[in-house]
């Protein structure tokens, strides 16, 4: 079992306000920020946890130099509309367009899903999968 996945962000207020409107339509959101008290170069926030529910945070953007490019992280939805949620939110807050929602069978039965890529690249899904995917 995953326990996180950590991508390092160029600009992470930038890929922080991507992440915090993208997520929020299948029930990630914000919970922890960190800060390093001892590094005296930097100043901000230099890593931002996302969790769903109440679980601790599994989804983690730090900021660095040199991005985390063409990662794949796909996120599960709970319904078609998350998903249609999930990608006007992520184009409206830098987020590019690789997949607009749709139907793709040849996945999985029922495989309802759209791609963005990230303001650093990564490609970012929601999905669902099943007899209750439906085309919006």
């Amino acid at each position: 079992m995953i326990d996180h996945v950590t991508m390092t962000a160029t600009d992470l207020e930038r890929s922080g306000g991507f992440y915090d409107s993208a997520l929020a339509p299948l029930g990630f959101r914000r919970v922890v920020e960190y800060v390093d008290p001892e590094d005296e170069d930097e100043a901000g926030v230099e890593a931002i946890g996302y969790a769903d529910g109440q679980a601790p945070a599994s989804v983690w953007l730090v900021s660095g130099p040199a991005p985390t490019h063409n990662v794949h992280v796909a996120f599960r939805a709970m319904d078609a509309a998350a998903v249609d949620r999930f990608y006007a939110e992520a184009l409206q807050n830098g987020g590019q367009p690789s997949q607009a929602p749709r139907r793709w069978e040849i996945y999985r039965p029922g495989y309802y899903g759209a791609l963005v890529a990230d303001p650093d690249g990564n490609l970012i899904e929601a999905l669902i999968s099943g007899p209750q995917s439906t085309s919006s």
